[in-house]
Formats: structure tokens, C-alpha cells, sequence
């Protein structure tokens, strides 16, 4: 029933999927706005990092079972994986699905299936499924026909791990919600191709409000971690030997803090449903809003350790510090930069007017948010060698294996426990 499919947006999610379905011996075409990914793609290579995925899309692409293109073609079944980002205030921004809507309406030939695995306020499938009608009268959608509509229309967020997700895509159970019983069994045929998990039925809204919160649970578990944080540096209390300790309770189970929260998923998600139902969205509001004040604390510590240093040094101008930020992506060994508490840190560093070296072993260039005369990409020991004051913001395995260059530091903030 499926033996070509459309992939739209090739980034962390649509790239590994797109190539697990090619790996199965699916002719797969993928579809994204970049072009420099999809020259990328073509040659066998990819523009992410992420562990296994280069040599599965090699094999892929030079076995003709994948190939990238700017724009949508025809196919059996059509997966939207494009980014859900938010506006100014935390309004949703579902332009992206907007424009992915408008993209594949013109090649949607009856028999299709329409899957939107971008993490999505709930209700977010529906309108999808309106756009596509807008486009399309000539076929019928799911409001307008139910189980003999044209077009089926399903949603199937994934739960990954950055740095799994090769792995994780395959092993991981689904939550698959359909427009119609109809939508979810094709939908459950669909995955089954490359899936092992257990393929879980529901409907579209339930589907959506699901991954937004097993997002929001871990978002409500570390905004206790970074309080733990503040409150014990309020008390002179080691907050690493305190979880450490807290956690030998056979019920109790402490995440870690650290800079705050970063990702496309926990660092959004939440707003998602404070959107939709703001007066009952209580906690969830309150623990991004910890995790959102993180970054400003960590930058208030960069401060007071600046200000310490220039008292021993009062011929020395802010513009003569320098500051080493450790680690710019938003979790441990990988190169994902999206809505990263350390990028936003780092930022804000540069703003005070000091010098600032940027250590992240993952990536080759500075994003275009740091790009200012007193930011530059350094290496760890040039860093180290230079800083007069050093914040560690995520804990890169490359930063640990190397730890006896970092320990004895003066001025050192360490916000993620890489010096217990």
C-alpha cells in the first residue's frame, strides 16, 4: 500500500525517519525549504549530528531509496515534520505547518494519508486537515467525510533522545491518533514498516495533548532541580551532594539542574498547553517560568564574578575580561543549538562588553546569534588558558575527559555539576 512516501523537513526528526523508511526499501523523496540540506542529502551526506545517521543515509541515497528535493511530488503517504516554534508572548507559530499544508496540496491524490508528527497545540490536526480542504475541494477530508474521505489525515509525535534517535525511532512504543478509525489503521501500517515498539491507537487530539505532556512532566521534574539550585546556593549547600543524597530514598528520583531548558520540545511544549487553558495550567506555568529565570541567574553569577575581578585589577576596563562560555548546545555531545539556555547565556554575556570565547566541540561555526566583534569559537585549552572568569554550561563528554585542565580554575561558575 505505501511504497513512496513524502518526508516534509529534513532536519533532526525528518531526516531519520525519512531514512529508516528508505533502509526498509521504501522509495522515499524527502522535502525541505534548505537547500544546502537537500544538496546535502544527495551526496550521501547529512548537515546534523547524530550518531549512525551517515552511514544509513549514505546506504539510502546511493541505493536510490532516498533523494531530497525543494519541492513536494507525488506519493502515497506524506509525513510533516516541520518546526512549531512560538511567537512573542508564547503564541504558537503553526506557519510552518501552514506552508507544508499549502506545499503538498497540489500533488494530494485520492488515497492519500496526511501525517503531522510536529509537536502541536491540541487541536492542531484539524487545522491542518482544513488547510488541506481549502487547497483541495475537489478531494474530501476527514471533517467533511469521515472514514470515506479522500484523504486521511493522522497525527504520531515521536520521543526521541537527541543522539538515540536512530535507535529510538525504531525501539520506542508510538502514539498514533487518526481523524478517523481509518486514518489511525493506516497510520499503524505505515510505521509498522521500520517501527518494533508498540504501535498505541487513539484519536488526533488525545495524540497531540499526549506528547504535550510527557514534555511537560520532565519540564515540571527539572523546574525542581534548577529551585533546588537556587535555594541551596542561597544556603551554602552543594546541591550535587544534596540530589545525591535526596535520591537514596527508594521513592525519590531528583533529576539534575543546569542552565535551564533547551530543545524544540520541553522548552516549548509546555506554553503549549498554558495557551489553550491558561487558568488551569498552573504548575505548568510556574515551571517554565523557573526554567526560563535559570539562564538570567546564571548570567547575574558571570556578573558578580566579573565585578570581582576588576576590583583586583583597577587599571583593567570591562572589554579586557574575558570570559569563557563551555558548551552552546542545549543537552550534552550534540550539535542542537534550538532554543539553547548556554546560547542565550552566552549571549547575553557578550552584551555586558566583556570578550567572550565560546567552547562547543560539536559545531564548526558560531551561530548567527553570536556573531558580534567580542564573541569568537575557541578551543577548550586556548579557552582555559585565557579566561578570567568560566562558566561550564553543559557537561560535553569532551569537557569531562578533560576535567584536570578545568579543576583549580579561579572565577569557575559550574551550573551543571562538572565538578561535583
Amino acid at each position: 500500500m505505501f511504497e513512496t512516501l513524502s518526508m516534509i523537513g529534513l532536519g533532526y526528526i525528518g531526516l531519520p525517519t525519512a531514512t529508516l523508511f528508505a533502509s526498509r526499501r521504501k522509495n522515499v523523496i524527502g522535502v525541505d525549504v534548505n537547500a544546502y540540506a537537500v544538496d546535502t542529502i544527495n551526496q550521501g551526506r547529512i548537515h546534523i549530528v547524530e550518531p549512525e545517521l551517515d552511514m544509513l543515509v549514505q546506504a539510502a541515497v546511493h541505493g536510490g531509496y532516498l533523494r531530497a528535493t525543494l519541492t513536494p511530488e507525488p506519493a502515497d503517504a506524506f509525513l510533516i515534520a516541520v518546526p512549531t516554534p512560538f511567537l512573542e508572548g508564547n503564541k504558537p507559530d503553526l506557519s510552518y505547518i501552514a506552508d507544508a499544508a499549502k506545499a503538498i496540496a497540489p500533488v494530494l491524490a485520492k488515497g492519500n494519508l496526511v501525517i503531522l508528527e510536529s509537536t502541536s497545540p491540541v487541536g492542531t490536526t484539524e487545522q491542518l486537515a482544513q488547510w488541506l480542504a481549502e487547497a483541495r475541494p475537489d478531494l474530501s477530508f476527514p471533517q467533511q467525510a469521515g472514514e470515506e474521505a479522500d484523504i486521511q489525515v493522522a497525527y504520531c509525535p515521536e520521543r526521541v533522545l537527541p543522539g538515540r534517535v536512530v535507535h529510538e525511532l525504531v525501539s520506542n512504543d508510538r502514539v498514533i491518533g487518526g481523524m478517523t478509525q481509518k486514518a489511525t489503521e493506516m497510520a499503524i501500517e505505515l510505521y509498522r514498516i521500520f517501527v518494533e515498539g508498540a504501535l498505541v491507537p487513539t484519536n488526533a487530539r488525545t495524540a497531540e495533548m499526549c506528547k504535550l505532556t510527557e514534555n511537560s512532566f520532565r519540564d515540571v521534574n527539572i523546574a525542581f532541580a534548577n529551585e533546588l539550585s537556587l535555594i541551596c546556593d542561597r544556603l551554602n549547600i552543594n546541591v550535587w551532594e544534596l540530589i545525591s543524597l535526596a535520591n537514596r530514598h527508594p521513592r525519590v528520583n531528583i533529576l539534575q539542574p543546569g542552565a535551564g531548558v533547551g530543545g524544540h520540545c520541553i522548552a516549548v511544549d509546555p506554553w503549549f498547553i498554558v495557551d489553550k487553558t491558561p487558568e488551569e495550567a498552573r504548575i505548568v506555568r510556574l515551571a517554565r517560568e523557573i526554567n526560563d529565570y535559570k539562564p538570567e541567574w546564571v548570567v547575574e553569577k558571570v556578573k558578580a564574578a566579573i565585578a570581582g575581578v576588576l576590583s583586583l585589577r583597577p587599571d583593567a576596563r570591562m572589554a579586557d575580561i574575558k570570559v569563557a562560555c563551555l558548551g552552546l548546545a542545549f543537552k550534552p555531545d550534540i550539535d542542537d543549538l534550538r532554543e539553547s539556555p548556554a546560547l542565550k547565556i552566552t549571549k547575553k554575556i557578550s552584551e555586558i562588553g566583556c570578550q567572550v570565547q565560546a567552547v562547543e566541540p560539536n559545531v564548526n561555526v558560531l551561530p548567527s546569534s553570536l556573531k558580534a566583534e567580542n564573541i569568537k569559537l575557541a578551543s577548550l585549552q586556548e579557552a582555559l588558558v585565557e579566561a578570567d572568569v568560566i562558566c561550564v554550561l553543559v557537561k560535553h563528554k569532551s569537557f569531562v575527559e578533560n576535567i584536570d585542565m578545568i579543576l583549580g580554575k579561579e572565577n569557575m561558575i559550574d551550573v551543571v555539576g562538572l565538578v561535583v
